[in-house]
């Protein structure tokens, strides 16, 4: 299933790395991983819980 999925970095994710997540969507399910550990664990969000996340984190910076 992963290789199949098409992963966006954040747009906060600088070029030197660092702490960068990439997001993925699937029916019903966003997905999030470590960009640097691609093979590793993914958190799994229902779309509605991932727009609540992100408008927090925009009312937050």
């Amino acid at each position: 299933m992963s290789s199949d999925l098409v992963w966006f970095k954040s747009s906060h994710s600088g070029g030197e790395g660092g702490n960068c997540v990439e997001v993925a969507e699937v029916v019903d399910t966003v997905l999030v991983r470590d960009s640097k550990d691609k093979s590793g664990p993914k958190l799994a969000f229902s779309p509605n819980a991932w727009r609540s996340f992100v408008e927090f984190a925009r009312s937050v910076r």
